[in-house]
């Protein structure tokens, strides 16, 4: 099944701004393609005055199947379907709204996987624990502080880097929407025909590992759709920095690029 499209949309996981695609969204134009890459519900305003409004009641209302319905309704309002592009939580997105029939391709980098897809390995456990939060209300918004910011997404980078990519990224985030993440709102239907579909995984991911994201590929069935999976050497979760995001984005241009030609 080709990928004629040549609209990409864009799609932000949790604690991640959506203007971390800004550095795609320019290389993707240049070759060609028309981008968006609009925020999540409550979400369109910058890391910093984002951080200031925390916490905030609106964000922490959003629901994993109110950002589905959202993404569906902006890819049906475009002239032809996209190729959706999701990063952490927006990967699962992706998977989801391909399941839906929704997309004309899907990529999704260090994807949170759909139900009943999981792994044991401790660092995602942990971030998994405190990021749901138990035990704490769910009509509050959820920030990650720079030290697990530090630990978890932008883990091996500088500290100056560090320090940078959560002063102009980090968000605060609805904890409902991590908890619909063990949800039937979550579930695939593995076995179904779908678009082609590329999973992207960092083997210094500390919070979606790689080998998590190799067994969410795996579960694809379908002899005939064509699903693929690359591993980068070095990358964290984090990938919208160079030279990470200039490997990534090149990979998988000549990807779409191979789905045109065959």
């Amino acid at each position: 099944m080709q990928a004629t499209s040549k609209t990409i949309l864009f799609i932000s996981g949790s604690f991640i701004s959506h203007y971390s695609w800004n550095n795609w969204r320019v290389f993707f134009e240049e070759n060609g393609y028309i981008t968006n890459a609009p925020a999540w519900p409550y979400r369109n305003d910058s890391a910093e005055i984002l951080r200031k409004r925390h916490p905030d009641a609106d964000i922490a209302s959003i629901t994993l199947l109110q950002l589905l319905d959202y993404y569906e309704g902006i890819a049906n309002s475009f002239p032809e379907q996209p190729v959706l592009i999701g990063h952490s939580l927006g990967g699962l997105i992706v998977q989801v709204l391909l399941n839906r029939g929704v997309g004309a391709a899907g990529i999704v980098i260090n994807s949170v996987p759909p139900r009943g897809v999981m792994t044991f390995t401790f660092s995602y456990l942990s971030f998994i624990v405190r990021h749901l939060g138990f035990l704490t209300s769910i009509k509050t918004t959820y920030l990650l502080s720079f030290s697990g910011w530090r630990h978890f997404v932008t883990n091996g980078m500088p500290i100056a880097d560090q320090k940078k990519s959560y002063n102009t990224m980090a968000v605060p985030e609805s904890r409902l929407v991590a908890r619909d993440c063990f949800s039937r709102t979550a579930k695939i239907d593995f076995k179904k025909a779908h678009v082609p579909l590329l999973f992207v995984a960092g083997n210094e991911d500390w919070i979606i590992p790689a080998s998590l994201n190799y067994f969410n590929y795996k579960k694809y069935s379908h002899k005939k759709s064509v699903t693929a999976y690359k591993e980068f050497k070095k990358n964290n979760h984090f990938v919208f920095t160079k030279p990470s995001e200039m490997a990534i984005t090149t990979y998988i241009q000549i990807w779409l690029l191979n789905l045109h030609i065959n």
